[in-house]
């Protein structure tokens, strides 16, 4: 009996069997490569379309290059197409299998097919071999001047490869001459375009060092080529024309007729499609008007609804780029969209980037169930308020926030709320009415807990409970994580104790006991301040505290003037989405003046600490030395103690005082109309930390300290003063020994 057979899968072009599979390939291409037999094109692309797929999946089918090369011997166009692609792309790995390459890419360049001379010479040029450039100089002078526009446009993006591949021999051989003189005659557009856009490469990169490259990029934005590609531009591609309108942005005319002839020509290009050229030309009108007020003020009201017209009739990507330039002229000129603000309003099937978008331009969608859309449209609101449009309405719409009872809702409204209390304090009576019906309790966010604590401090004398929740949060002094909320906690308690004295005496001292108990250093310094604060001067005390304040009017985080001009000044990039000067995000070899020098990364690292560092023992003797008297220092000394750590009282026992029980004599009586710096006061304040203390007189002030607003320091001046300064530290690794 016969032994069965054994299954045979064939296997799949994806899925190759092994070096089986391409040796069956390179066999069955040379037995194609001499057939002249019918249909051996179409056997042809059955294998080239095996080869290619193998060396799309990764397959090394280098071994095949020889037999490709024999099989182009063809005038199909689609095996042509096939085998310049796999040549392209072992040819740049392989640079002696492009040298095989050459003779019959140079034979297709002047071929009678116009399609195929310039695939050839396109492929030719994408070799990217320094060690063949020379085979490049005849096929390119050859293709500037075919009669095909095809050829010529392939041409002249070719010229721009040689020059990346050899800028000497491209310049050599007078290619940028010819360049120009293509663009100035050629009839075709798209060949007109592709000169101008290799012209601005080459002489843009030779710009820094070659002067004949200064003088052709001064000429190619001479008043000839601007007028003469202004007024074909009609005939141009959308990619062509934005390529013209940027070049045409760097032309300065010379008087302001000039300018209206330009703006009049380009007047119909507001109206294009798309979206890119509508920009690009508002763009140039902005720049060109720069220095002519009026003209400029028409320019924002001639803009606005081809703008406008872009966000609602584009995709949601399109929407989102006009959008943010919209932004940006709406910071510049507030009130051009005062009576379009309905274009704004959210719709229901928008992705959350353009919604995030329209809502730092107009208020919506507050109470949505999507929380990250809601706290974008409650910030949008505050945003609003503080640049004072419409104060009254705003104001009673977060009010009405604080009423819907929702977490996250709640939190971002009592932010806002802070922060128009300091620019507004005219409406704290309305605020904290309805401030005060909220329960601490049910605040968590850090930010929105702080803004609370904030108010309860600074309006205490209007909140009946101000006292008593305060004292509630002390309480949970260990559970609170954020050392933000404890840094306020404790100011809010010091503004309170100075309106309400009586009913803030207890939390006062638990408050700053727990404050110089606590591990985080903001906090422990800001408790100890306080502390020795109200020994020196009950007065000073409560000026630092409670000084007159005035409102504020334009708030730390808000962008600068500078940046935004920056950003102005790069009006059509994406320095514009990004809301950021481009060398805040660009690569560092582009960065120009802006470029961070890593050498201040590169600090040398030793073993032995630098002798300017305190040791830890002799910052926490520090703290000890403050809550020192005079008094107690020079007894220390008089024993012979010269250490900078004296034995301080504990913390513990000097701040016990601070929380005295409430019975009669111990309670301190601070009637609330008698004046911080009434001497009655200053005794309360001595009874209450009962410690007798006598305070050294403090030293003259000196000269007050007054900063240049306006300074500038250069990177350069910035790494050498870096340079200057000792190591505080070094360290060294042996680990690896």
């Amino acid at each position: 009996m016969a032994p069965p057979a054994q299954s045979q899968r064939s296997p799949s072009p994806s899925q190759p069997s092994g070096k089986g599979e391409v040796s069956d390939l390179k066999m069955q291409l040379r037995q194609l490569a001499g057939s002249r037999a019918p249909g051996t094109d179409d056997s042809k692309r059955d294998l080239f379309k095996k080869v290619i797929s193998y060396m799309t999946i990764g397959i090394d089918v280098s071994s095949v290059f020889s037999e490709m090369v024999m099989c182009s011997a063809t005038s199909d166009i689609v095996l042509k197409k096939m085998c310049y692609l796999y040549v392209g792309n072992y040819a740049k790995y392989n640079p002696d299998l492009a040298l095989l390459t050459i003779n019959f890419l140079q034979r297709d360049c002047k071929d009678e097919d116009p399609m195929i001379r310039g695939l050839a010479l396109r492929s030719l040029c994408s070799l990217r071999v320094p060690n063949l450039v020379e085979y490049l100089v005849g096929p390119l002078g050859a293709g500037l001047k075919d009669g095909n526009s095809y050829v010529r446009m392939v041409a002249a993006v070719g010229v721009l490869k040689l020059y990346h591949i050899s800028a000497s021999t491209c310049v050599d051989a007078d290619f940028p001459a010819l360049l120009k003189h293509l663009m100035l005659n050629d009839p075709d557009s798209q060949v007109v375009a592709n000169c101008l856009s290799a012209l601005q490469e080459i002489w843009g990169l030779e710009a820094s060092s070659s002067e004949e490259a200064v003088r052709g990029r001064e000429a190619l934005i001479s008043k000839q080529i601007i007028y003469y590609l202004l007024n074909r531009i009609k005939e141009f591609s959308e990619w062509a024309q934005c390529t013209v309108l940027e070049l045409v942005s760097k032309y300065a005319p010379p008087d302001s007729n000039e300018i209206f002839d330009i703006m009049n020509l380009l007047e119909d290009r507001l109206q294009h499609a798309n979206g890119a050229v509508v920009l690009a030309t508002i763009k140039l009108f902005l720049q060109l008007t720069m220095s002519m007020t009026d003209v400029h003020q028409q320019v924002y009201e001639r803009i606005k609804a081809p703008l406008l017209t872009l966000v609602s009739s584009g995709s949601p990507e399109q929407s989102y780029a006009v959008l943010s330039h919209l932004h940006l002229l709406v910071i510049r000129a507030p009130m051009l969209f005062a009576s379009d603000y309905k274009h704004f309003y959210c719709q229901y099937n928008e992705p959350f980037y353009v919604k995030k978008l329209k809502l730092e331009m107009l208020t919506a969608y507050a109470a949505n169930v999507d929380i990250p859309i809601a706290r974008e449209s409650i910030r949008a609101v505050g945003k609003i308020a503080l640049q004072q449009y419409d104060v009254n309405a705003i104001v009673d719409r977060l009010l009405q926030f604080l009423e819907m009872e929702k977490d996250y809702v709640t939190a971002e409204t009592l932010v806002l709320v802070k922060d128009l209390l300091r620019k507004y304090p005219q409406w704290s009576h309305d605020c904290i009415a309805v401030i005060g019906n909220i329960s601490s309790n049910n605040v968590q966010e850090p930010k929105a807990k702080a803004a609370l604590i904030w108010m309860l401090g600074e309006y205490a004398q209007d909140m009946q409970d101000a006292p008593y929740a305060l004292e509630g949060l002390i309480e949970d002094w260990e559970d609170e994580n954020s050392p933000e909320v404890r840094l306020h906690l404790l100011t809010a308690v010091m503004k309170c104790f100075f309106r309400r004295p009586p009913e803030t005496q207890k939390a006062l001292g638990a408050a700053l006991a727990a404050g110089l108990a606590d591990m985080h250093q903001d906090v422990h310094d800001r408790a100890l301040f306080y502390y020795r604060l109200l020994q020196h001067s009950v007065s000073v005390a409560n000026s630092v505290v409670n000084p007159t304040k005035q409102a504020v009017s334009v708030f730390a985080d808000i962008q600068s003037s500078e940046i935004k001009d920056r950003i102005f000044d790069e009006f059509n990039s994406l320095s514009v989405l990004y809301q950021k000067p481009s060398y805040m995000f660009t690569d560092k070899e582009h960065q120009g003046p802006f470029a961070f020098s890593e050498e201040l990364g590169n600090l040398s690292i030793g073993s032995e600490p630098a002798d300017d560092i305190l040791p830890a023992q002799r910052v926490e003797a520090n703290d000890e030395d403050l809550l020192l008297t005079t008094t107690e220092k020079e007894e220390s000394r008089a024993h012979g103690n010269n250490d900078s750590a004296y034995n301080a009282p504990a913390y513990d026992s000097s701040l016990s005082q601070l929380a005295v029980s409430q019975t009669e004599g111990e309670l301190v009586s601070l009637d609330q109309t008698v004046p911080a710096d009434a001497p009655q006061a200053s005794s309360a304040i001595d009874d209450l930390f009962g410690l007798g203390l006598s305070i050294a007189p403090s030293p003259a002030p000196s000269t007050p300290l007054k900063l240049n607003s306006k300074a500038v320091l250069d990177p350069s001046t910035f790494q050498q003063k870096w340079r200057q300064l000792p190591v505080s530290i070094s360290q060294e690794d042996n680990s690896s020994e």
